[in-house]
């Protein structure tokens, strides 16, 4: 069964259920039923499934309704933003201080809960680290807590990134202590160590080379979300700078 087949049988179904029963309830069934869609392997690349959306969304527009969620909103087609209203929830920087106090409270109130004794001036850190992914702040405190007590050592486990040794040996071409430094770095998002390289590349680069070092950064950076090993990806990323690009 095609695709498209396939969605026309969700949105059918959604018709009739919606008939018998609640909208909240109906959507639930959707999302439910279009996680197993997408989870279907295809080999259509996504900005076609997208077009195969626009017809589809005004066709079914009486019975269904379409929230659909991203990271990155450019991802979606013009045709289909035009057809929803667009709501970001992206985090400006004068509400961050408030957001990230709402969280101070409220990991605060989990913890003394939960009889986990903790540094106040570390979880803000920890907090300002992380912001504004509260999953990850969740995920350390609780694996950290197992001794009894978030201190200082929390901040500890995280490794501080060092630019300059690894600049130094992009430009020796020394792929051994490259690699060791991928290793060194692994606790750390691939993402952030490409940019932080991204942004040391006007200091420590030739300005003719600096064009192909952000192809090669945006390229990897791309490859994270679906590469089976991060760390192959991060060295492949650094071995094509440090082979194509001069440094100063």
């Amino acid at each position: 069964m095609s695709l498209m087949d396939r969605m026309k049988d969700v949105f059918w179904t959604l018709f009739g259920t919606m008939r018998r029963t609640s909208h909240q309830r109906s959507l639930l069934r959707l999302r439910r039923v279009t996680r197993s869609l997408s989870s279907t392997k295809q080999t259509i690349p996504p900005s076609d499934v997208q077009l195969l959306l626009r017809a589809s969304i005004e066709e079914f527009s009486a019975n269904c309704r379409f929230v659909f969620t991203c990271n990155y909103k450019n991802k979606i087609i013009s045709p289909l933003h035009s057809r929803c209203s667009v709501i970001d929830f992206s985090v400006n920087k004068k509400d961050k201080p408030k957001i990230a106090q709402q969280f101070f409270t409220r990991i605060n109130d989990i913890l003394e809960k939960e009889g986990v004794e903790s540094d106040k001036k570390v979880v803000a850190e920890l907090i300002n680290k992380h912001f504004p992914d509260w999953r990850r702040v969740l995920n350390e405190c609780q694996r950290y807590s197992v001794g009894g007590k978030i201190d200082s050592g929390i901040l500890a486990a995280f490794s501080e990134v060092a630019v300059n040794d690894l600049i130094k040996n992009l430009k020796s071409k020394n792929f051994s202590e490259v690699r060791k430094w991928v290793v060194s770095n692994l606790d750390n998002d691939p993402s952030v160590l490409l940019r932080k390289i991204y942004d040391n590349l006007y200091d420590s680069m030739v300005p003719t080379s600096i064009p192909a070092a952000v192809l090669v950064i945006a390229k990897y950076q791309y490859q994270i979300a679906f590469v089976a090993d991060q760390e192959i990806n991060l060295l492949a990323a650094l071995t094509e700078i440090m082979v194509e690009c001069e440094f100063k």
